[in-house]
């Protein structure tokens, strides 16, 4: 696998296959994990932070897991490439930064990746599609046990893994469900279960993590604290309150829906005109309108596209992927209607092909 092959590459994680799929975007996990011995990235030198950087690429190339793994030095890796990298969920953007000295691992389907040397030495990530708590954590465990056979992990009796940030201390876990909740955001009631879930310890972070803001109704549930809990207690607790946000929005969507039924079907109706004659869209307004399309799915409004169509449409409109996939470096105002040309182009193919 190359990096250039990535932007027309489908992400195994957006094809809709998982558990509550038409509401559960994916689940995601991480686990951050450092060295014994090796000074901890914020306070390494830079020949600290490039020994460091070869143990854990050494490490790497003998895991049964990551061994055939894509491993690109981020100081060899395009800035365009980089945001694509961070839209496709694959790292940070903390880690497309400052990109001496780090590195990412890629595994073939993408469903496994691992930063190096990001806040700390490692973060191993693992996504899988809709609502799969124990089964990506099954993956995780898996390659975490693993990579420890071949690099030793800095631990304490007392606190756990030891991490950069304390808040990551003990089990370095970082567990989170991407959440599509239109039916509660068009109903008023999605501030009321945002604050109820950070009572219950968890949190609402952004489309694209800690610091970003919510978008097109997609919220990332995850747990706030990873001190003081075994990896099980985290995981039960999120398992449990999404699947109680699932049922509410699913019973929210068949209640407003019946009482509501003309109000939706218009609003659906007039996102997708706006999607297949538009001329001009900018990122976030085709978030919103797609959307909208994804609820008239799962509510039978929508037929000649699936909940796959969206969630590809929605990754390959991101500014990167756009520029990747029309082979041109474009200006904001460029992709605007760059964005637009793409996305009437995909909507015709699906209606000819439907025909």
């Amino acid at each position: 696998m190359k990096l250039n092959e990535l932007a027309g590459k489908k992400n195994e994680w957006l094809l809709a296959k998982g558990p509550e799929a038409a509401i559960a975007v994916s689940t995601r996990m991480r686990v951050a994990r450092n060295l014994k011995g090796h000074v901890y990235f914020s306070r390494a030198s830079e020949k600290q932070r490039e020994k460091t950087l070869k143990s854990l690429i050494t490490g790497l190339a003998k895991s049964k897991y990551l061994k055939k793994a894509l491993v690109v030095r981020m100081r060899d890796v395009p800035e365009l490439e980089r945001m694509m990298l961070v839209e496709r969920y694959l790292m940070s953007r903390e880690h497309a930064q400052q990109v001496a000295q780090k590195a990412l691992a890629v595994e073939e389907n993408e469903a496994v990746s691992v930063m190096l040397n990001e806040e700390d030495h490692i973060r191993l990530q693992v996504i899988q599609p809709g609502f799969n708590v124990m089964e990506t954590w099954r993956i995780v465990d898996e390659v975490d046990t693993d990579l420890s056979g071949h690099l030793q992990y800095d631990f304490s009796r007392k606190f756990g893994y030891l991490t950069s940030c304390p808040t990551n201390t003990g089990t370095g876990l970082r567990a989170s469900v991407m959440l599509h909740l239109a039916g509660l955001v068009m109903t008023g009631q999605i501030d009321a279960v945002l604050e109820g879930i950070s009572k219950l310890g968890l949190t609402m972070r952004g489309f694209y993590g800690e610091g970003t803001e919510a978008s097109g109704d997609l919220f990332q549930i995850s747990n706030q604290v990873a001190l003081g809990h075994s990896e099980m207690d985290i995981l039960d607790n999120l398992e449990r309150i999404i699947a109680r946000i699932i049922k509410r929005e699913k019973q929210t969507r068949e209640e407003f829906t019946r009482k509501k039924k003309i109000e939706v079907q218009d609003r659906i109706d007039r996102s997708y005109g706006t999607l297949k004659s538009a001329r001009v869209i900018t990122s976030n307004e085709t978030v919103k309108l797609l959307s909208a399309i994804r609820l008239g799915i799962d509510l039978g409004m929508v037929s000649d596209l699936s909940v796959a169509d969206v969630n590809e449409i929605m990754l390959i409109t991101q500014p990167a992927h756009l520029q990747k996939v029309t082979g041109r470096d474009l200006a904001p105002s460029q992709r605007d209607i760059a964005r637009a040309d793409l996305i009437r182009e995909r909507l015709d193919k699906k209606k000819t092909s439907k025909a």
